[in-house]
């Protein structure tokens, strides 16, 4: 069914009016004309009469719906614009209001809705301090309860793989002089194999960085764990660093574990050969965008890599921000993550 736009209702409404005036008119005087011994105007006079009045009426009427339909449409187009601007997150955004009709009604309360989001956001990130106070009493249990994570990652990961390449290396020896293509094939598997584990065990020790910053601030602590895999891996950085003021120490964290986790991503299932990562701020939000040139994968399929994905988007919300993946694959992965900026440290 074909959809109308509020500007041809209102001229729609104005011609009908503009017809049904003539008609009422034409009928008037057709009435007249019947009462009347000798009326001054004949049957013909009144069809040209009434045409007249059509024309005219129809035309002020187009001029009329059209003008308010541009009023009101500029007006719904400018709270639609608003609705699209909060739900990108610039919760600091208000719409002017300048008439106290319906409509100016209904601004008036999404401003105030506006405020309420806000405050809420920032209510959000207070408690996210509240718990970052709270998770450094239990510390210690945390770090147990990582080392067992990473013991158990060990041993049902890079220990079989380790496993396999033992047996294979053994295999391929025995067979070497007996089938050489046979035993190049399998170097070729083993090499994968060890690169594969060597990936697993890079990001296994990416998760073994302390939790807190210390007294690193989120720039420091990001170029040193970018410099530390630049040394240790063949990946190319493209990063761009800026020093973020007046950032609270909850956001920090969150912040760097989910740069973390993005990395420790990259390095278990891209394949990646370079990596973009930009953090900065602009205009009360702080903007993380990380990239990567590997072999991507379909975001609605849901696959055991998303458990990172999941914590990174978590770890976002608590501090009311907006989490935002983009991937295809053989075409790379992108996050984009924007965080209101609440003033306090």
């Amino acid at each position: 069914m074909k959809k109308y736009g509020i500007r041809f209702w209102f001229i729609q409404s104005f011609i009908m009016m503009g017809l049904i005036c003539s008609l009422i008119f034409f009928v008037g005087l057709q009435i007249y004309i019947f009462n009347t011994q000798k009326p001054l105007l004949d049957i013909s006079m009144t069809f040209w009469l009434t045409l007249y009045i059509l024309v005219i009426l129809l035309l002020v009427g187009a001029y009329f719906g059209i003008r308010g339909s541009y009023l009101i449409k500029g007006r719904l187009t400018d709270i639609y614009l608003f609705i699209s601007t909060l739900r990108s997150g610039k919760l600091s955004e208000r719409i002017p209001n300048f008439e106290k009709d319906e409509i100016g009604l209904i601004t008036e309360e999404l401003n105030h809705l506006a405020e309420y989001i806000q405050e809420q956001v920032h209510s959000m990130q207070r408690l996210a301090d509240e718990k970052s106070s709270l998770a450094q009493t239990a510390h210690t249990a945390a770090v147990m309860e990582e080392r067992q994570r990473l013991a158990r990652d060990l041993h049902d990961v890079v220990s079989q793989q380790l496993f396999a390449l033992s047996m294979m290396s053994s295999a391929t020896l025995r067979m070497f002089d007996i089938n050489k293509e046979k035993a190049h094939a399998q170097l070729k598997e083993i090499s994968e194999i060890a690169a594969k584990a060597q990936g697993e065990m890079r990001a296994l020790l990416l998760h073994l960085r302390p939790i807190q910053l210390t007294d690193d601030s989120l720039c420091d602590g990001v170029i040193k764990l970018i410099q530390e895999l630049k040394g240790k891996t063949n990946l190319d950085f493209q990063a761009s660093i800026d020093e973020i003021e007046h950032i609270s120490k909850a956001t920090e964290e969150h912040l760097f574990r989910i740069i973390q986790e993005a990395l420790s991503n990259i390095l278990r299932h891209s394949h990646a050969t370079k990596i973009k990562l930009t953090l900065t701020e602009k205009e009360n939000y702080i903007y993380l965008f990380i990239g990567d040139n590997g072999k991507g994968f379909d975001p609605q399929i849901d696959r055991v890599a998303s458990y990172g994905l999941k914590t990174m988007r978590e770890r976002c919300e608590e501090i009311g921000g907006i989490f935002t993946i983009r991937s295809k694959e053989n075409e790379g992965t992108y996050i984009d993550i924007r965080i209101p900026r609440t003033g306090r440290v």
